[in-house]
């Protein structure tokens, strides 16, 4: 399958969207048996804001307190055929690779790297070479590996006994909601967009079925599999509803996801790592074939982020036993116009 510039993006024959999965799969692990082994200061975690795969990355590292340990780099909202840029960066380089776009970081690994340019990935320091891309790895890994690492108080976002399940959970999300939104956005044909689009909101309706009386998806706190919904959710209304054309309810207008998706939102770690104005800018500007004007609309309002939920009846502890992360480290934060500030 050949990959298409910086996202890999194909639609075969039948005019169904495609995702390019042939990923960089080395693991940096504990005991580093792959030839990475986890150190603080020698990776870097690439990222872009406007990324739901990247975003999922950004909130585990938070949550778990990996920011002094794996820093952070945060490419512009857009991209063109070739890659993502640093151009947020004084002088458009990335202050610590040194480079302006993140393609310099594959090429260093594979000169003849023809797969999509994506984030999130993790770059070797040293070598100026990406380690990995596998976006459903890296969090894991994270909360795995990485435990030498992780705060005082951190959460468990992948406890052992609930593994089997959060991975089948995690596995229909992604293939009727995390890819299923871009099943519909990228559809070639009437036909494979309306098979979507049916798969999207039966997967949605059972998810608002499974939350009604549960506070989250997998046992009675925050784990990784909420953490891979909500992303998606978050970007509902702003993009999937209309640029995506998913449009048989807003996200507003599904009650139980709504309040579990503001549950979240307001809980630190989520909702702080956030910023709609690049969510925005990337879906619309940089998809000029489904938006030709490349016109960023103004709406929706943010404000009823903040509103009550209602959640807390359901019972749950967020962090279990742990504890929220702190304030956002310097430097890191959303500016204050891209998203209201979470709770």
């Amino acid at each position: 399958m050949p990959a298409t510039g910086a996202t890999g993006r194909y639609v075969n024959p039948d005019g169904e969207f495609t995702r390019d999965q042939r990923y960089l799969t080395d693991r940096i692990t504990a005991d580093g048996r792959g030839g990475y082994p986890v150190e603080a200061g020698r990776y870097r975690l690439i990222v872009s804001r406007a990324c739901p795969w990247a975003n999922r990355a950004i909130i585990v590292r938070r949550l778990l307190g990996l920011e002094q340990v794996l820093s952070m780099g945060v490419t512009g909202p857009t991209h063109d055929a070739r890659s993502w840029t640093f151009d947020l960066d004084p002088g458009g380089r990335d202050p610590v690779l040194g480079i302006r776009r993140l393609q310099q970081a594959y090429f260093a690994r594979s000169p003849g790297y023809d797969r999509g340019i994506t984030v999130p990935a993790i770059v070797d320091v040293r070598s100026g070479q990406v380690v990995t891309n596998d976006f459903s790895q890296i969090t894991l890994d994270l909360s795995t590996e990485w435990r030498a690492y992780h705060r005082p108080g951190a959460p468990e976002l992948y406890p052992r006994g609930l593994r089997p399940e959060i991975d089948r959970v995690s596995r229909l999300v992604f293939a009727d909601v995390n890819n299923g939104v871009y099943r519909c956005g990228f559809a070639g044909t009437q036909d494979a967009y309306e098979k979507a689009y049916r798969r999207l909101f039966r997967r949605l309706d059972w998810l608002s079925a499974r939350l009604e009386h549960q506070r989250y998806l997998v046992g009675d706190t925050i784990t990784e599999a909420d953490i891979r919904l909500f992303t998606t959710l978050v970007r509902f209304d702003a993009v999937y509803h209309g640029h995506f054309k998913c449009n048989r309810s807003k996200l507003t207008e599904m009650p139980v996801l709504w309040a579990y998706a503001r549950d979240l939102f307001q809980t630190p770690g989520f909702g702080d790592t956030v910023d709609f104005d690049h969510i925005k800018r990337h879906y619309y500007q940089v998809h000029a074939d489904i938006n030709p004007t490349r016109i960023v609309p103004a709406g929706p309002a943010l404000d009823g982020w903040l509103a009550p939920h209602g959640r807390h009846v359901l019972g749950g502890h967020p962090f279990g036993h742990g504890t929220p992360p702190g304030p956002v480290v310097p430097g890191e934060s959303v500016p204050g116009n891209h998203t209201p500030a979470a709770a």
